[in-house]
C-alpha cells in the first residue's frame, strides 16, 4: 500500500485521539443484558462484571430464553445460513413468515427483510425516487437516511429538527419547484437526543401538500406505544405514516436485520430495485426465527414497557436531583449533557470504574459542544439497579466537578 497514505491515516489517527475523539471499544464476554462481563487483563480472571445502560435492548429480550430457544430450533430446521441474495436461492418459508408477521402488526400491506435497516433506509429512496422528485429531511436523521438520500436523483430539502414552519416552507418550495412526488423523511425517535417526531402535525402538512410520510422507527418499535407498534402508533399517526422502516437488532431480539413496512407496491417496487435487497444475503434462518419470536413477545409485553418506563422516570428524577443536565424526553433514551468531548471520555471512564457500562457521545456523532453520556433504559434493570447507577453518576460527577 502507498506509504504516503498510511503516514496520513498515522497522523490523523493521533489528531483524533490527542482531540479526546477516538472510539475505544471493549470485549463483552457474556450475552447481551442488564449485567454483563467484558475483558479485562488487569482484573481477577480476566473480566469484570458492569451494569448495562448504554445497550438498545428496551424490553430485555436479547438474552430472553424463548427467542433463544426459537433461534436454536431454527438452527435445526433450516441450517445456518442462505449462501445466496434472495431473488436467487436465498429465501425460506421462514423469512416469508416474518416478512407477513412484521407487516400484520404494523398494519401494513407487506414487509420486505433487509441486512440491516441501514440498508433498509439505503435502499428505499433511489428506488423510488428519480431527478423528478423530492424528498423533504428532518436535519437530525440518522446517518443511513442521509446516506440513502445520498444515493437518489431526487432533490433534497431539509427542515430544522421538528419544525413544522420550516417543513411547510420547504414542501411549498419543492411544489414550486415541481416535484412530481415528495416524501418526508423522519426518524420516529431521535437517538441521540430521545425526542419523539411531530408526527400528527407532519402527517397532516404532508396530506395538505400531497406528500408521502416515512419513519425510520428503530428506537420505538416494541417498546413505545400500543402493542409496541412504534411511534406511529404512540402519537395517534397510525395509518397515515405510508412507509415505516425499522431494525430487529434492538427491541425485537437485538441480532441483526432491517426491514421496510409498506403499501404492496412499494414492496414490490423494493424486491425489484433496492439494490442492498438485490445484492446482500438473506438474514441468517436462527436470526428469523428468534425475530419471530421477539414480535410475538413484545407486542403482549404491556407489563414489560410499564417498567420500562417507570425505570425511565426514577432514572431521569434521580440524575437530575443529583445535578446533572438531562435533555427532555418521553423515551428510554435519557442523554446526560457534558458538552465537552473530552469530559464525556472521562465521565464514561470514571462510570467505568464504578460498574456503570456507558459510553460517551461526540463529534462526528453529534455536533461541536454537545457531547453527552447517552443512557438507555432496559426493561431487564430492576429498581434497584437504577438506584446502583444514580449514585455512580454523581459519585463521578462529584470527582469531575460535573455537579
Amino acid at each position: 500500500m502507498d506509504q504516503p497514505l498510511l503516514s496520513h491515516l498515522r497522523d490523523e489517527l493521533a489528531a483524533i485521539e490527542a482531540a479526546g475523539l477516538f472510539k475505544h471499544e471493549r470485549l463483552i464476554t457474556t450475552p447481551q443484558s442488564a449485567h454483563i462481563r467484558i475483558k479485562d487483563e488487569t482484573a481477577q480472571g480476566g473480566e469484570r462484571e458492569l451494569l448495562n445502560l448504554c445497550a438498545n435492548n428496551y424490553l430485555g429480550l436479547a438474552d430472553h430464553p424463548e427467542v433463544v430457544a426459537a433461534a436454536h430450533a431454527a438452527l435445526d430446521e433450516f441450517g445456518f445460513g442462505m449462501a445466496s441474495v434472495r431473488f436467487i436461492c436465498g429465501a425460506q418459508t421462514l423469512h416469508r413468515r416474518l416478512e407477513e408477521r412484521i407487516a400484520r402488526w404494523l398494519g401494513k400491506d407487506d414487509a420486505i427483510l433487509f441486512a440491516a435497516c441501514f440498508d433498509a433506509n439505503g435502499g428505499v429512496f433511489e428506488a423510488l425516487f428519480s431527478a423528478e422528485d423530492a424528498v423533504i429531511s428532518d436535519a437530525l436523521n440518522h446517518a443511513s437516511i442521509i446516506d440513502g438520500i445520498r444515493l437518489c436523483k431526487a432533490k433534497r430539502y431539509r427542515f430544522g429538527n421538528s419544525d413544522m414552519t420550516e417543513l411547510e416552507a420547504q414542501l411549498k418550495q419543492a411544489e414550486a419547484d415541481g416535484a412530481r412526488f415528495k416524501l418526508i423523511a423522519t426518524d420516529g425517535v431521535f437517538s441521540m437526543d430521545g425526542h419523539v417526531a411531530n408526527l400528527r402535525e407532519i402527517c397532516i402538512l404532508a396530506e395538505r401538500y400531497g406528500a408521502v410520510v416515512m419513519v425510520d422507527d428503530c428506537h420505538a418499535h416494541g417498546h413505545l406505544g400500543e402493542g409496541g407498534r412504534g411511534s406511529p402508533a404512540l402519537t395517534g399517526a397510525g395509518a397515515r405514516v405510508q412507509i415505516v422502516t425499522g431494525t430487529l437488532g434492538k427491541t425485537l431480539g437485538g441480532g441483526m436485520g432491517g426491514f421496510v413496512a409498506a403499501p404492496q407496491p412499494v414492496i414490490d417496487m423494493l424486491r425489484q430495485r433496492a439494490r442492498p435487497y438485490l445484492f446482500s444475503n438473506s438474514l441468517a434462518p436462527a436470526v428469523a426465527a428468534g425475530a419471530l419470536r421477539a414480535i410475538d413477545i413484545a407486542e403482549a409485553a404491556d407489563d414489560r414497557r410499564a417498567h420500562l418506563m417507570n425505570l425511565v422516570t426514577r432514572f431521569r428524577s434521580g440524575l437530575e436531583k443529583a445535578g446533572f443536565e438531562c435533555l427532555p424526553g418521553r423515551t428510554p433514551i435519557i442523554p446526560v449533557m457534558l458538552h465537552e468531548a473530552r469530559r464525556a471520555q472521562d465521565m464514561a471512564a470514571a462510570l467505568d470504574r464504578r460498574g456503570i457500562y456507558v459510553a460517551g457521545f461526540f463529534y462526528p456523532v453529534v455536533p461541536h459542544g454537545k457531547a453527552r453520556i447517552r443512557t438507555q433504559m432496559s426493561a431487564a434493570l430492576s429498581e434497584a439497579d437504577v438506584d446502583t447507577a444514580v449514585q455512580a453518576f454523581a459519585d463521578a460527577g462529584r470527582e469531575l466537578g460535573v455537579v
